[in-house]
């Protein structure tokens, strides 16, 4: 299994510029070194067949609480597990606040939308929005910063993975 794992990925690292040195101590045999070849693949960590098995068997694990598997003669380091449920689309970033429900999160625009006039005329030029007029192209907009509702993800947990000094790689779960 791992021969055939092995074989994939270097034609997949070697097709990517990607290289991962194994010095004549590390043992591909192991759980610990299966996992860190499947997630030093460019195209995934499950992309390959081989690789489901030790990698949901991780991520079971880690959903545990059990720290990351070891494999001698590699030079890695991951993160403890962490959990991040909500993301926003570009052009936006993640805020929370306590509100009547607890916490809740949402989504602010990084700069002021174009919105309707009425959130500028309304309630004495506020509305509560913090909208304000500005100059564009010889002409008046309404201006404010948008909220809108997260996106929930569908892998909330996540470890940060590095591996032979090779860039640090989120990895979802």
């Amino acid at each position: 299994m791992i021969k055939a794992l092995l074989k994939a990925f270097v034609a997949t690292a070697s097709l990517a510029s990607t290289s991962l040195v194994f010095d004549s101590k590390g043992r591909a045999d192991d759980w610990g070194c299966e996992v860190i070849l499947c997630l030093s693949n460019p195209g995934g960590a499950t992309q390959y067949a081989e690789c489901r098995p030790p990698v949901e068997k991780l991520w079971r694990e880690l959903a545990k609480g059990h720290s990351f598997p070891s494999c001698s003669g590699v030079g890695f380091q991951a993160s403890r597990p962490r959990y991040e449920p909500y993301y926003c689309d570009a052009g936006y970033r993640l805020t929370t606040r306590y509100g009547d429900r607890g916490q809740e999160a949402s989504c602010v625009s990084t700069t002021p939308q174009t919105v309707a006039s009425s959130e500028c005329y309304s309630h004495g030029g506020n509305a509560g929005f913090s909208s304000s007029w500005h100059w564009n192209g010889g002409g008046r907009q309404c201006q404010r910063y948008v909220t809108i509702r997260p996106h929930v993800r569908s892998q909330p947990h996540y470890i940060d993975v590095t591996i032979d000094g090779v860039g640090r790689q989120r990895v979802w779960y």
